[in-house]
């Protein structure tokens, strides 16, 4: 068998007996309070890695969204300058035409184009505006993923440090786990006061 599951047995049964009351007394309580620290830091990076998991997503479909959206902004702005190139060729089609119905036609197309020109020009315009609305709104759940990801992985290293502690019984590893897992705690509180 190998050595590392002598350790793993022994660290086993001083637990068990630990949670019976048995053993070292304040050795065997200690070893609960490690085991339950870790416990607490363990839950709270399942709940920081599903939370980073959820804003990273977010962020890529709301970021998703609003390239769609300036997709359709880059159209209607597109429609807009012809609706302009074709309301100034009739506007000064209407000055040159040779019969006066005719320059008037012309002229009411001219009109009709400004008209609708100017509904793209605030369609493209609304559609700027959900862009950018998009894009900040991605920019957050991105900060909120990095602050989640930043707890998860203090979280990780300072449980390696309480199985670290626990298989060397050095209390000092524990304590340290405990302050950088407090770390992981203030980027896990950072992740839900991020706006």
């Amino acid at each position: 068998m190998p050595e590392e599951g002598i350790e793993t047995q022994e660290l086993k049964e001083k637990l068990e007996e630990a949670a019976e009351g048995g053993g070292e007394g304040r050795g065997a309580r200690w070893l609960l309070w490690l085991s339950l620290s870790t416990a607490i830091i363990a839950v709270l990076a399942a709940i920081a890695s599903l939370e980073s998991g959820d804003h990273a997503n977010e962020a890529i479909i709301l970021k998703t969204e609003a390239t769609l959206t300036q997709s359709r902004a880059d159209d209607a702005w597109g429609y807009y300058q012809a609706k302009s190139i074709k309301e100034e060729m009739l506007a000064t089609l209407s000055e040159l035409a040779p019969r006066p119905d005719l320059a008037a036609s012309w002229k009411a197309k001219a009109e009709t184009e400004k008209r609708e020109k100017s509904e793209k020009r605030a369609e493209a315009e609304k559609l700027g505006k959900e862009v950018a609305e998009g894009d900040t709104e991605a920019r957050r759940h991105l900060e909120m993923h990095h602050q989640f990801a930043r707890a998860v992985t203090i979280f990780q290293v300072a449980i390696a440090l309480a199985a670290i502690a626990a298989l060397t019984r050095r209390k000092v590893l524990w304590w340290v786990g405990l302050a950088i897992g407090a770390g992981g705690g203030l980027f896990f509180v950072l992740g839900f006061l991020t706006h």
